[in-house]
């Protein structure tokens, strides 16, 4: 079944609170943080604090090399920063977040397909890559990779 990329579109995401797990990490690495996101979730709930959307992944520096490291942040967006906190994560706040954006239908094995057509809407409309990436995860389906649906959201500067 050939899919069907949708076309991207300009954005600006507003400031959005985010209890957070960040790495060094490369491409190769990633399965190892899928522990990540129910601790978050955790800690969340265990520090009375209402989640306000889906798990985000932040790829800072990252431009297609499975090699090299780059900065991961895994992040849950919260209604409220914490200003006492001293867990195992960081709190932060974002500010306005310029971006090329595409939702992503299916299998993760197809999501370089996703960035290429964000990289050729970037490219048409002389649009500059900031590093920052982001992929925030709506369903999640591991028993049918189908079913997955990943907004990607490539910074802008």
């Amino acid at each position: 079944m050939k899919q069907n990329i949708p076309s991207p579109i300009l954005k600006t995401v507003k400031p959005i609170n985010f209890l957070l797990f960040r790495t060094e990490t490369t491409v190769t690495e990633l399965g190892q943080f899928i522990w990540v996101a129910p601790e978050l979730f955790l800690e969340a709930i265990t520090n009375n604090l209402i989640i306000t959307g889906p798990v985000h992944w932040h790829y800072f520096d990252f431009f297609g090399d499975f090699e090299k490291t780059f900065t991961l942040e895994i992040a849950l967006p919260v209604g409220a920063v914490l200003d006492n906190y001293d867990g195992k994560f960081h709190f932060n706040r974002t500010e306005n977040f310029l971006c090329a954006s595409l939702m992503h239908e299916g299998n993760w094995l197809e999501i370089p397909k996703s960035y290429q057509r964000l990289m050729e809407f970037a490219d048409a409309n002389q649009l500059n890559p900031s590093g920052l990436n982001r992929e925030l995860y709506i369903n999640v389906d591991f028993t049918n990779p189908e079913g997955n649906s990943t907004e990607i959201q490539m910074g802008i500067q």
